[in-house]
């Protein structure tokens, strides 16, 4: 079965927050060059999935993207995997093998955690971008690759030099667009739609025909502050699928991953304050009985947009989204 970020276009990514609708169209400007970018971002942010957007919008589209994590890997492994090895190279390499940048000739090479790399792995790197050209280990032949090159971090390179960890001469090299991915915390008014999608993906996966989420079960997901942003939203949108044998989520379905607890975000200022998403049970209201995600959220926005005394400063900021976003729901949630 293919991979479906293997045929992942930028132009698929949509967005209703600021920060990633900027990260998004520089990615676009990326996608048009082969200038060297690196992407920033927590951890589970999505920065291998925006750098195969960037792959498959780019014109490299048809030719590899390779991914490599060296973080964890000693010298001699990352010498190995980056610029392959010839047999009997060292104990145990019983054939020839291709590296990294041999195998994304032409395409594009992903490293990934690159702040993390040892100074000598930097060094081999920063030679093969200077002159284009490599060994393999246990060869004097010389190899080129005109790969293009995609970084991530969890952290910024510009501190990982100010602290002696980084060489500059590397990082010049390789910072030619930056593109900074906001967290899901940040991204608070995309997370209904972002909950759709997954729980659409986990339950064709499952063989499950879910329609709805209980409003309790959604007021469980959006007070989340989302620690492990998008890896750890697929992760209980798959758990809570998993526990459902019906066709609506509870909230008893949700359960958060116990090594990346964390507090809760607070939707309102006054605890007092009832979500409508929250129904009583024995309200026959029709509206009220609308578990679909869009009737859930048109009220929840209108619900803080009245608690803020209609302010849209205020309540812009108390559901964490611009004022232009605002306005938008707030036009798409008026009574027609």
């Amino acid at each position: 079965m293919q991979d479906p970020l293997s045929r992942l276009r930028i132009e698929e990514l949509t967005t209703g927050n600021e920060a990633m609708a900027r990260c998004l169209q520089l990615a676009t400007l990326a996608a048009k060059s082969d200038v060297a970018v690196v992407l920033l971002g927590e951890t589970g942010t999505g920065k291998t999935l925006l750098a195969h957007a960037i792959h498959n919008s780019s014109a490299r589209a048809g030719r590899p993207f390779i991914a490599f994590n060296a973080s964890a890997l000693s010298d001699t492994l990352i010498e190995s995997q980056l610029f392959g090895h010839e047999r009997g190279a060292f104990t145990g390499a019983q054939q020839s093998v291709k590296g990294k940048f041999e195998l994304a000739n032409g395409g594009t090479l992903l490293l990934d955690e690159i702040s993390e790399m040892s100074p000598l792995a930097q060094v081999k790197i920063l030679r093969v971008l200077e002159y284009g050209e490599f060994e393999r280990l246990g060869s004097e032949r010389m190899l080129t690759s005109n790969a293009r090159i995609i970084c991530a971090s969890n952290c910024s390179l510009r501190e990982r030099v100010r602290q002696g960890k980084f060489r500059e001469d590397l990082y010049q090299r390789l910072s030619g667009l930056t593109l900074l991915i906001p967290p899901l915390r940040e991204r608070s008014e995309e997370l209904p739609a972002l909950i759709a999608a997954e729980l659409k993906a986990a339950g064709l996966k499952e063989g499950k025909n879910i329609t709805a989420i209980h409003p309790e079960a959604m007021v469980k997901l959006l007070r989340h502050a989302w620690p492990g942003n998008l890896r750890e939203l697929n992760h209980t949108v798959r758990t809570m699928t998993l526990f459902c044998n019906g066709s609506v989520i509870l909230p008893d379905h949700v359960v958060f991953p116990p090594d990346l607890a964390a507090p809760e975000r607070a939707l309102f200022e006054n605890d007092n304050c009832v979500s409508p998403f929250v129904t009583n049970n024995n309200d026959n209201n029709s509206a009220t009985n609308d578990f679909s995600l869009a009737t859930a959220l048109k009220r929840h926005v209108r619900f803080v947009y009245d608690q803020a005394n209609h302010n849209q400063r205020r309540a812009a900021k108390l559901l964490g989204i611009s004022r232009s976003t605002l306005a938008r729901y707030l036009r798409d949630a008026a009574p027609n």
